[in-house]
C-alpha cells in the first residue's frame, strides 16, 4: 500500500490541478512607464502618480539646486546606499557629502515604477539615473544606473526620502569578454 505524506498529497493535487491552472489567464501588473496612466497600465494608480510627482519634484530641485537641494529631501534618519561605498546615515551626513553645485555635477533621474504601501504612509519608486561631471582633466564623464527611493510620510504630513539606493549600469553584453 502506498504511503501518503504531505509532500505526495500536494504533488498529486498539483498534478491534477495543473491542466486547469494552465488555462487561467495570468494578468500580472507591469511597472508603469513614464507618462503612463491607469488606462494603459493597471499597476498605475493615484498612489503611484503621487509618488511619481514627489520623485519629479525631488529631481527638479536637485537639477537646479545641486547637492544642498538633494539633501533637503531626506528624513532625519535617512540612509543612502551607493556602489562600493559605505552606507551614509542621517540627513546631516548626507548633506555633508552632497556639496556639489549644478555647474559642476548634474544628476537627473526618472521614475519607471513604484508602489505605495497598504497604509499609505510609505512607498517606493525605481527608475534610471544619469550623471555628468568633469574630471580633473576637464573631460566630461558620464555614469548611469538604476535607483530606488523609499518615501515615508512624516509626522507633519510631509514626505521625505527614507532610503536612496543606486547602482551603476552593468556592462553592455558585448563588452563582457573584451580584452584591453
Amino acid at each position: 500500500m502506498a504511503r501518503w505524506n504531505r509532500s505526495s498529497f500536494f504533488l498529486s493535487a498539483w498534478l491534477l490541478a495543473a491542466p486547469a491552472l494552465a488555462q487561467l489567464p495570468l494578468n500580472l501588473p507591469q511597472s508603469p512607464k513614464p507618462g503612463s496612466d491607469a488606462l494603459t497600465n493597471p499597476a498605475f494608480s493615484a498612489d503611484v502618480s503621487f509618488l511619481f510627482n514627489l520623485e519629479s519634484n525631488f529631481a527638479e530641485d536637485t537639477a537646479s539646486g545641486g547637492g544642498p537641494a538633494f539633501a533637503k529631501w531626506f528624513a532625519e534618519d535617512a540612509v543612502t546606499l551607493s556602489d562600493g561605498k559605505a552606507p551614509v546615515t542621517g540627513r546631516a551626513a548626507i548633506a555633508a557629502q552632497a556639496t556639489w553645485s549644478p555647474e559642476t555635477y548634474q544628476l537627473t533621474w526618472r521614475p519607471e515604477g513604484g508602489r505605495m504601501g497598504p497604509n499609505g504612509d510609505m512607498g517606493f519608486t525605481w527608475g534610471h539615473y544619469e550623471s555628468s561631471f568633469k574630471d580633473r582633466d576637464g573631460s566630461v564623464k558620464k555614469t548611469s544606473g538604476r535607483y530606488m527611493t523609499v518615501w515615508k510620510k512624516q509626522k507633519d504630513n510631509s514626505w521625505k526620502v527614507a532610503l536612496d539606493a543606486s547602482n551603476t549600469e552593468p556592462p553592455v553584453k558585448e563588452d563582457c569578454c573584451k580584452l584591453p
